[in-house]
């Protein structure tokens, strides 16, 4: 019976989706977007965002830094163009600050992606070893992560770097657009407890108290944690083992196995971070870019559980749902890996995969809303990437950072109106407005009569309007069982009190009936003796009714 539902539910879908959708939304991209239904089937969809404008170092007028004449001068041979850069970050919404790796500076840029202040190194004495030192401080080497606040001890704006190869993360004050000062240091712990031989920051993200969690590449033991002060406190928001068939034998052999064999067994260890951020309730949510279904992607609170923690029963599932994807543009297979992720101030959580340059959209209860992007199968088409090295929020748009060695630009995602109504209705979907979202679903399901949880959405505000049967129409497409007999429970409830009247009277004529049979075979009366002789049509009836 499932099966039919699931083939029937199917074929309306995707046939009231492929005659609504818009072929011009396939032309503007160079890709076919897609969803995934309950039955975790890709399923063609309408594009949630499209490509604004890509920003170059043109765009950018990073050519002012080799202009003599402008106040951002650095030197005649500065870079006009980013170098593989690997991170950027939103400041309020009006600033982006761009870590240009190869370059071995920070950039950063106004609302209108233009330069407004460049930073080759930090001056002030620096305690780390090794450090090339310059006549104001020192340079930055490899700066691969950056994060941007105001200092709630100072208020004045801060900057943190994750200084790669300097085996640093520096906090600096932003003194003018050119220079930064140096304010505090986090270096390789001395501590027993950490193990690694080196400290190479990657990532750095800040929390509301000041800590400071840094991704260090080889440490797989969850964030390097420190004090404002510099102090090292520890790890955070470690990572599992990915529990495999492998694992669990080599897990039941170390039972009896000797000291020699289990020398010579390859040792369990969790995956370290690719990145994280941080939304505006102070939650950590971090990504794994190791191909894994195990914490891929989590949201940690402050004492560094995972709050989606699929062992008690939840279910998130981030990325292609599948191990291997087939991309129909640039006919090659694909899997998942995840490598950044941006949560906006509403919640929308945006994760980057490296692999096929997909940003799969998110809203604050891990639906997914959208996928838009794809690899890189022409180098000057728009919306591509060969190497997607960062994403994030930017005002209303999503941004994504490419950072290969031929192309170094910034690509602005924009809302399409499939977008814009699919944001409405997830807002109000999500806050419990079941009925005012509807009108919002209404037009997503205009546009793409099988996005699935369009048909939820719809299904949630009947339920709230008590039109119970629309409501099951609509959950039996989306194959949500669950809201299913929820409203079905609902119709069979109303169905009975509307029928009160006349399911009583029938059950009451029934009880007499059974009453005055029952007295009658007590004492062993029947109808000719009570009535005499009667038309035997009609005896024969009450016969019939063993009366």
């Amino acid at each position: 019976m499932d099966s039919v539902r699931k083939l029937v539910s199917l074929s309306l879908a995707a046939c009231t989706a492929l005659t609504m959708m818009s072929v011009t939304a396939f032309a503007d991209e160079p890709y076919q977007p897609y969803t995934y239904d309950n039955w975790d089937t890709a399923i063609p969809s309408q594009a949630g965002y499209t490509v604004q404008k890509t920003v170059s170092g043109m765009e950018m007028k990073l050519d002012r830094l080799s202009d003599p004449n402008d106040p951002l001068f650095y030197s005649e041979d500065a870079s006009k163009s980013l170098s593989e850069a690997r991170d950027f970050f939103v400041y309020k919404d009006r600033e982006l600050w761009i870590a240009d790796t190869g370059n071995n500076r920070i950039l950063r840029l106004n609302s209108d992606y233009e330069v407004t202040g460049r930073y080759y190194y930090v001056s002030g004495q620096s305690e780390a070893d090794g450090i090339e030192a310059i006549a104001d401080g020192t340079a930055f080497k490899d700066p691969q992560g950056l994060w941007v606040t105001d200092s709630p001890s100072t208020g004045k704006q801060t900057i943190y770097i994750a200084d790669y190869s300097n085996s640093r993360v520096v906090r600096a004050q932003v003194v003018s657009d050119t220079e930064l000062k140096l304010e505090q240091e986090y270096l390789k712990p001395t501590e027993a407890l950490y193990t690694s031989k080196t400290f190479n920051p990657t990532k750095v993200t800040v929390d509301y108290a000041e800590n400071v969690y840094a991704v260090v590449k080889s440490v797989n033991t969850g964030s390097v944690q420190f004090k404002a002060d510099g102090s090292f406190t520890g790890f955070y928001g470690a990572n599992r083992v990915e529990v495999t068939a492998k694992v669990i034998a080599q897990k039941l052999w170390r039972k009896i196995a000797s000291n020699e064999q289990i020398e010579a067994m390859s040792r369990n260890v969790p995956v370290e971070y690719a990145n994280f951020d941080m939304d505006s309730e102070g939650f950590i949510y971090t990504v794994t870019e190791v191909s894994t279904n195990t914490d891929a992607v989590k949201k940690i609170n402050p004492a560094g559980y995972n709050i989606w923690d699929n062992v008690v029963g939840d279910q998130y599932t981030f990325g292609d749902h599948t191990d291997a994807v087939w991309d129909m543009a640039t006919k090659k297979t694909y899997s998942t890996k995840l490598t950044d992720i941006a949560v906006d101030d509403n919640g929308i959580i945006n994760v980057l995969d490296f692999e096929t340059g997909r940003v799969f959209q998110y809203d604050r209860l891990c639906n997914l809303m959208c996928i838009f992007g794809t690899e890189n199968s022409s180098a000057d088409q728009r919306g591509t990437f060969s190497t997607p090295n960062a994403v994030e929020t930017f005002g209303d748009n999503v941004i994504v950072l490419e950072g290969s060695k031929t192309r170094n630009d910034i690509t602005v995602f924009e809302k399409t109106v499939f977008g814009e109504n699919l944001h409405k209705a997830f807002e109000l979907f999500d806050a419990g407005l079941y009925v005012e979202a509807k009108p919002y679903w209404e037009e997503v399901v205009k546009r793409d009569g099988g996005y699935t949880y369009a048909h939820i959405g719809l299904g949630k505000a009947d339920l709230k309007n008590h039109n119970y049967k629309k409501a099951m129409k609509r959950f039996e497409i989306a194959n949500d069982k669950k809201s299913y007999d929820k409203a079905f429970e609902y119709y069979r409830e109303e169905w009975l009190q509307s029928h009160f009247t006349g399911i009583a009277v029938v059950i009451i004529v029934l009880v007499v009936l059974w009453i005055i049979r029952t007295v009658m075979k007590k004492k062993k009366l029947t109808l000719k003796k009570i009535f005499g002789k009667k038309p035997k049509k009609w005896e024969e009836g009450l016969d019939g009714l063993n009366v």
